[in-house]
């Protein structure tokens, strides 16, 4: 069976969850996912795994050897999007 790509695995989770926004970043093996959710509302950092690994469902098994994510509600993510300077700006020195 073919290594999935960055494409798939946005694919998979897309078709699972509910996303506001969805980025994948990969080799083949390990992926990257920032995911904005909805559904994680009110549940904690473990609980929202589990509802990523739940989209996945056996594909996380036998397809995706590593997944990494930053799973954000879209509050959380308006929030880090304001306290990132825009791209080619300088950071803010504290």
């Amino acid at each position: 069976m073919a290594s999935p790509t960055p494409q798939d695995v946005h694919a998979y989770l897309a078709a699972g969850l509910t996303c506001s926004h969805l980025e994948v970043d990969g080799d083949g093996r390990h992926f990257f996912a920032t995911i904005v959710s909805a559904q994680f509302e009110g549940l904690p950092r473990v609980r929202r795994h589990q509802v990523v690994y739940a989209a996945l469902g056996d594909r996380m098994r036998e397809e995706i050897h590593a997944l990494s994510m930053k799973t954000l509600t879209p509050a959380e993510w308006a929030r880090e999007q304001s306290a990132a300077p825009a791209a080619g700006e300088p950071k803010p020195h504290h």
